[in-house]
């Protein structure tokens, strides 16, 4: 951290502090949206009498801008940015996140930085730390990590200002070598600050909270912690603030998937003048994601992830209305069910694309889902599209057996379809694949892979089941019909989904194993799964590489899902 001005307050006896958490939804690289927020939650804190505000980390920018910190006028931006609202920290401390250069050590140009600015002056410039370069992030590719630790002196508190991963090496095998808060301690500070955007994961939000609760316990003072809200292309953060007092007494929590802020006080004995939410107790030594895939876990929460992924994709990009092929299948009734309450039912127009294999049911399960939901839809027989092409190609194939060929032409033409109407109309298409199909490859490429946004691309089979048991909690809007019926694309006479693919009940289980908590064979099979099913799946799984690299952005909310979180080579050799 650097000291930037002469003129920091000097250390007073200590005294009560009004502190402000502001929980906000960015805009990457939308500089004038973000200031703007920025500045009238600072302008409600200093009404409301704070001394201090906090918000995420890289608020002035949004996160993750990935290359775009690689722009020289990115950075000016962001920049400026700084520079208007300073102007705005006059009788308020505030703490704002941005990309900050490195002008006189050695290592890449950028920092991952938080500014402390009041009496319109940029007073300290703290450098994040721990630079985590896993899963979706890739933040060693921009950034150098911190090379001096300094409290922030501010009316008589001493203030530890640290941003997301520096809080989180903790425990008996740390994954870094330095922690940053032990280097602090010994400054004696009196209130820890921390700046995050701390992606969603079905299985994040109390191990989250663990760690926050164990370094307060460690360290022995009140934590103030901000993160990140809505989504941005694929990842969702879901806000989940949190404020403990030094007795790691949780006194405050802000909401889930929105935007919010709360303003705690706190006192000369490190104490808050707010309730108790939730006494203090001993944090386990290790949180653990579940052992097998647990579909109903947290689904409620999954479904607001969801819902913040469709959203945020739609506003942020300027779009507003969606289409998608209804099937009368789960995952096309769960993704315009999804839609619908995410963009409003008449922002969502649904396609039935009947084919010569379609069974009646499966379009009247289509059309009554449309009327449930009060969304628009359209009916449009593909049986001359598809035998056209059948015509073309007839001197081609020659009489050749009915094969995988002809059925994916079905697909591809509704594909072709979907995407006309989306030019002419100007809509997104949204993409229905589950994780289940995404990983064994049980998709059309430019068929049913097409799409602009994988809503249930991270949604295992089952998990799509339980959502669709969410969706139906208070009332029956995805008809019954389409929730029991055996699932099956429809592509040829009586197909089922198990003709191609091992019972969900079984395949998920070890898709779970390999893709969440990367097991290997001779590891799963000693779980006791079947020793063919696992071999069957893992070849799948690596063998479709190259179908889910072509694959549209997906929602994420497992702790690992398909895209930028795991990266895997397409010609690899491993387990195919």
């Amino acid at each position: 951290m650097q000291l930037l001005s002469k003129n920091i307050p000097k250390v007073q006896e200590l005294y009560s502090m009004k502190i402000t958490l502001a929980q906000q939804n960015y805009h990457i690289g939308n500089f004038e949206s973000n200031t703007a927020k920025i500045i009238a939650a600072i302008e409600s804190a200093k009404a409301e009498g704070s001394d201090l505000i906090l918000f995420s980390e890289m608020s002035v920018c949004g996160y993750p801008a990935r290359d775009f910190v690689e722009f020289d006028d990115f950075i000016d931006q962001c920049y400026k940015a700084i520079d208007t609202i300073r102007m705005h920290a006059d009788t308020i401390g505030v703490l704002i996140g941005s990309p900050a250069r490195n002008k006189g050590h050695k290592g890449k140009s950028l920092f991952n930085a938080a500014f402390f600015l009041y009496e319109q002056e940029i007073k300290a410039e703290i450098h994040k730390t721990l630079l985590p370069t896993y899963d979706v992030f890739d933040e060693y590719r921009y950034f150098e990590p911190a090379f001096e630790w300094n409290i922030v002196p501010f009316k008589g508190k001493k203030l530890a200002v640290t941003i997301c991963e520096d809080i989180w090496n903790m425990g008996d095998n740390p994954l870094y070598r330095i922690c940053p808060m032990d280097i602090l301690m010994e400054q004696q500070p009196d209130i820890m600050l921390n700046l995050s955007a701390s992606p969603f994961d079905y299985t994040h939000d109390e191990d989250r909270k663990s760690v926050i609760k164990a370094n307060v316990q460690k360290y022995g003072i009140p934590m103030f912690y901000c993160n990140a809200v809505g989504s941005q292309t694929e990842i969702v953060f879901d806000g989940a603030s949190l404020i403990f007092d030094k007795h790691a007494n949780l006194c405050a929590a802000l909401p889930m998937f929105r935007e919010a802020a709360a303003t705690v006080t706190v006192l000369e004995d490190g104490t808050m003048d707010a309730p108790v939410l939730e006494p203090a107790s001993r944090v386990p030594d290790k949180e653990l994601a579940p052992v097998t895939l647990e579909p109903a876990l947290n689904i409620a929460q999954v479904y607001e992830a969801l819902i913040s992924g469709i959203k945020d994709y739609f506003s942020k990009m300027g779009f507003q209305k969606a289409i998608l092929g209804s099937s009368g299948g789960i995952d096309s009734a769960v993704t315009l069910a999804l839609a619908c309450d995410a963009l409003g039912r008449e922002q969502v127009r649904a396609i039935l694309m009947p084919s010569p294999y379609s069974t009646e049911h499966s379009v009247d399960d289509a059309v009554q889902l449309s009327k449930n939901l009060g969304n628009p839809y359209d009916i449009i027989r593909i049986d001359e599209v598809y035998n056209s092409f059948l015509h073309t190609l007839e001197p081609l194939f020659n009489g050749l057996p009915f094969s995988l060929a002809e059925e994916n032409i079905q697909s591809r033409s509704r594909g072709n379809l979907l995407m006309a109407i989306a030019n002419k109309f100007n809509y997104i298409l949204l993409n229905t694949s589950n994780k289940s199909e995404l990983a064994t490859g049980y998709g059309t490429l430019y068929g049913d892979m097409a799409g602009g946004l994988g809503v249930l691309g991270d949604c295992y089979k089952l998990q799509v089941y339980e959502l669709a048991a969410y969706i139906n909690r208070n009332e029956e809007r995805i008809p019954a019909h389409i929730i029991t019926k055996p699932p099956s694309a429809e592509l040829r006479p009586g197909q089922k989904d198990s003709d191609s693919l091992p019972d969900y009940n079984m395949l998920d289980q070890v898709l779970y194993q390999y893709i969440e908590r990367r097991m290997g064979p001779a590891e799963i099979k000693m779980m006791g799964y079947d020793a063919a099913l696992t071999d069957r799946t893992l070849k799948m799984v690596n063998s479709n590489e190259y179908k889910r690299n072509q694959f549209c952005p997906i929602i994420r909310i497992s702790p690992k899902a398909f895209g930028v979180g795991r990266r895997m080579p397409i010609v690899g050799k491993y387990l195919v």
